[in-house]
């Protein structure tokens, strides 16, 4: 797609390349659209207390209704296998036995929290059947992961040492993983189906409004004019889209569509344009205001409220898009890149004009979540705000059209959401009715001899192998309740501190070798070399790699505790990661070129100036002195770069 302004329909096209939907009108599409609004509307008149003959939901019901719904819109949706376009007869009656089985239990919630009341037989069908959805949301090694953790209750006691727990039979581990609150009843299906829900829609009815483009517009017109401007609106605008999806993978089909184009038209080569997407789409899911679903779950596991996350996000974000952007700006100084010219862009007023409705809304809601703690009340208000102040533009205007493409892309999000997330009970019910989480903690513990910084070694080391074997948010759930307490409890560090280094780390796995999902998603987008474009997502966001052991050490980074290490903390990373991006990229910014001889040694230095310790910082701030004034030189010696 040539035309970067406002292209239509981005929402439907982007959950078409994900979904076998087909075209908007189609009778899987109807399908799904009907039990998308069935959702919906349960989950409206839980969340907000309504009452049907004087009766409200109970949660059990609630959470039946919700798994009937969206697990069967997931079996209309998500092929099972690649380039299945058309919904074959085995999945339509997979989509109906589920929503039978689901509202059977639904009229049993009551007996089920009150008398213990499960079906081994309809259980066991769910449990197939979530695993089922596993796989086609994440794939084979997501769904190894799921049944190998999931089914440890059997083999518990088997196991020596720390990762010994306490068994349970088949028949007991189906009852918790499916019919208590240990499994599907619990924390999972309550991330899913109430405090994400809302978020889910607001995304969705931005996305219908047209909010992608004006992000994209906004971007262009902000960025486009200057060197490698195109991959600079690349990095903004998928930092925006990706904070409000919160998914990495629907953010790069999304966006990269029509970002990564863009950058291969103006110069950039193939894998890299690649890599800049596939980076500053994975930031995006820690990117405030929305974030993605880990978020939230970082807020229950850690209790505290939402906006507590929120805030803490804001610095790490802006230092690993700050230095995604210096490479990005040096790249383009160092081959000579020109951003677009002026008479292809959009003027920034005339997209303010065009958009400050989407604006208002993000204000509101940031607002709403951080002064009046509405919490996941919020985004169901930011909700009908945008769908009145659609109605002032008549390319907002929410028509019956938009509204139908609307619930399309809101049942989308959530049926991917969804099929990722339940499944995920199963994990957390295993870990919890094992007890197997402290036993984890203790030799952890025991493991590093109680040196810290060899349990950090450890904790890294866990981050990525279980980050690159599933998804982040599993991997986050079982560090969590077993690294989380044994670095607290050794170190005393900052308890929302450790949970976010977790997060991070176990993000790594989406850029890096030998995984790398999202690079090499980017990078068959942009038809280049899957691993060529994972070592380059490597190089680029290579601020992702160290700022987490920085604010593990120094909380005021995720705005905790005393904030007055920051005056002097702050400047040094920043000049650190400049340092780094000059290193890594062959140009220094305000400097000029950076020669081959001096590369390693610039990053070296540029490492540790950031480091916030004091001796570090000074010593390696001599040497940056020394260095930046030899590149001055030599640069002054030299032909003006073009």
């Amino acid at each position: 797609m040539t035309d970067t302004t406002s292209p239509p329909d981005e929402s439907a096209v982007a959950g078409s390349e994900v979904t076998r939907l087909g075209d908007l009108y189609s009778w899987q599409s109807i399908v799904f659209v009907i039990l998308s609004i069935c959702g919906l509307l349960s989950g409206l008149a839980y969340i907000f207390g309504f009452t049907w003959d004087g009766q409200r939901l109970l949660e059990g019901e609630y959470y039946w209704a919700f798994i009937g719904f969206f697990a069967a819109a997931a079996f209309i949706a998500l092929p099972g296998r690649a380039g299945q376009k058309k919904v074959p007869f085995y999945d339509v009656i997979a989509a109906v036995v589920i929503i039978a089985i689901s509202f059977y239990f639904a009229s049993n919630a009551w007996d089920m929290v009150q008398a213990g009341w499960s079906n081994l037989y309809l259980g066991v069908v769910v449990w197939l059947m979530m695993m089922e959805l596993a796989r086609r949301s994440g794939g084979i090694p997501f769904l190894l992961v799921v049944v190998l953790l999931g089914m440890y209750p059997l083999v518990a006691d088997y196991f020596p040492g720390l990762l010994m727990g306490i068994p349970y039979e088949f028949e007991y581990m189906i009852e918790a993983h499916v019919f208590r609150a240990e499994g599907m009843m619990g924390i999972t299906t309550k991330i899913v189906a109430e405090i994400i829900l809302g978020f889910l829609v607001f995304a969705g009815v931005l996305l219908a409004t047209g909010a992608g483009g004006f992000f994209i517009d906004l971007a262009n017109a902000s960025f486009g004019r200057y060197r490698g401007g195109p991959a600079k609106v690349a990095v903004v605008a998928s930092g925006f889209m990706g904070s409000l999806s919160g998914s990495v993978f629907s953010n790069i089909a999304g966006t990269g569509s029509i970002t990564i184009p863009t950058m291969k038209k103006v110069g950039y080569p193939a894998h890299y344009a690649g890599a800049i997407e596939a980076c500053a789409s994975m930031g995006g899911a820690v990117m405030p205001p929305v974030m993605g679903a880990i978020a939230f779950v970082m807020a229950i596991t850690i209790g505290v409220d939402y906006a507590t996350i929120m805030i803490a996000a804001i610095l790490p974000s802006l230092l690993f898009y700050f230095g995604l952007l210096l490479q990005v700006d040096a790249y383009a100084a160092r081959t000579g890149l020109k951003g677009m010219p002026k008479e292809q862009l959009p003027s920034v007023r005339k997209v303010l004009l065009k958009g400050w409705p989407f604006l208002s809304v993000m204000v509101f809601l940031i607002w709403g979540l951080l002064y009046m703690r509405w919490e996941y009340y919020t985004p169901w208000y930011a909700c009908l705000l945008m769908i009145g102040l659609s109605f002032l533009q008549r390319d907002t205007r929410m028509t019956p059209r938009k509204f139908y493409d609307a619930i399309r892309q809101i049942g989308v999000l959530i049926t991917q959401t969804a099929a990722i997330i339940l499944p995920i009970a199963f994990v957390v019910s295993a870990l919890t009715i094992t007890g197997v989480t402290g036993s984890v903690t203790s030799g952890l513990v025991s493991l590093g001899g109680g040196n810290l910084y060899l349990i950090i070694f450890f904790g890294v080391v866990a981050c990525f192998i279980m980050g690159m074997a599933g998804l982040a948010i599993v991997a986050y759930i079982f560090l969590a309740v077993t690294l989380a307490p044994a670095i607290t409890q050794i170190g005393g560090l900052d308890t929302i501190a450790v949970h976010f280094f977790i997060v991070y780390y176990a993000m790594l796995s989406a850029i890096t070798p030998p995984v790398g999902a999202a690079a090499f998603l980017a990078g068959t987008i942009a038809g280049a070399k899957p691993m060529r474009t994972c070592f380059t997502a490597m190089r680029l966001g290579v601020v992702i790699y160290f700022i987490p052991l920085f604010f593990l050490f120094q909380p005021a980074l995720v705005l905790q505790g005393d904030l007055t290490p920051l005056l002097y903390v702050l400047p040094s990373i920043v000049v650190g990661i400049m340092l780094i991006s000059g290193g890594f990229e062959g140009y220094l910014l305000g400097v000029g070129r950076v020669p081959s001889m001096v590369r390693l040694p610039l990053l070296a230095v540029g490492f540790a100036f950031s480091f916030p310790g004091f001796w570090t910082t000074m010593i390696s701030g001599a040497l940056a002195v020394l260095l930046v004034g030899y590149l001055w030189r030599y640069n002054k010696a030299q032909p003006a770069l073009a």
